[in-house]
């Protein structure tokens, strides 16, 4: 597949060799996301982490000061005296065995997030193999299982995000679009990396973070300074 001229331009604005400072790499990031929609912002960084050892997984929550540009479509899976709660909070779709099972029958997922009560984690159990895959579990160490239904609904909603490393150790996270301006940008940024940089496992030896590089949905990588 030819690589497109705008890439190519844009591409040509970044130095390979350098790494550069945030508010550096952020006034770059604005000049390569050239395309005619409004792009996501990607942040990729390579831990020094084994990720086969358990002890040394990267997972956790964040709710950036600017969100992400996005409102996710949420799903909640609540008992039937909370639904009414759970549609006040903002909940897109709302229900319990019933909608659990519907779900199982037909493996079509039309949402974003899924949060959970603790008591209905058992009966949503035969998702697992749906939503498992596609990291979309209720899960309380993601703040997406709670018997507070209003708060937990709402944090997703405003835009709280998920992020944990992948089987090669790294971690992919949007944290904002093109159209943000570069302080809402760089304050994402600065966010989201100190919260990783905090969850360096203990067992985890020599330097964290081994390669940080941001990006647009389709611009050229600009590498970070660690």
């Amino acid at each position: 597949m030819p690589t497109s001229k705008r890439y190519v331009a844009a591409k040509s604005l970044v130095e390979k060799s350098k790494a550069y400072s945030i508010e550096e790499a952020v006034a770059l990031l604005k000049k390569t996301a050239t395309a005619k929609y409004d792009e996501s912002v990607e942040l990729h960084i390579k831990l020094g982490i084994n990720a086969t050892k358990s002890d040394q997984q990267i997972r956790g929550t964040i709710a950036l000061p600017h969100g992400v540009g996005k409102s996710k479509k949420v799903i909640a899976f609540v008992e039937a005296e909370k639904e009414a709660e759970a549609k006040a909070a903002g909940a897109d779709i709302v229900g319990g065995e019933e909608l659990v099972n519907e779900i199982a029958a037909s493996g079509k997922l039309d949402f974003d997030v899924a949060v959970a009560t603790p008591a209905m984690m058992p009966k949503i159990a035969k998702l697992a193999r749906i939503l498992g895959p596609r990291g979309m579990m209720p899960n309380p160490k993601t703040d997406t299982v709670s018997a507070n239904v209003t708060k937990m609904i709402s944090e997703q909603k405003a835009g709280k995000q998920s992020f944990k490393n992948d089987p090669t150790g790294n971690v992919h996270q949007i944290f904002g679009r093109a159209s943000f301006s570069e302080v809402q940008l760089k304050e994402n940024l600065t966010m989201l990396l100190d919260a990783i940089r905090k969850m360096k496992p203990s067992s985890s030896k020599g330097i964290f973070f081994r390669n940080v590089v941001i990006a647009s949905s389709t611009g050229p990588g600009i590498k970070l300074q660690a």
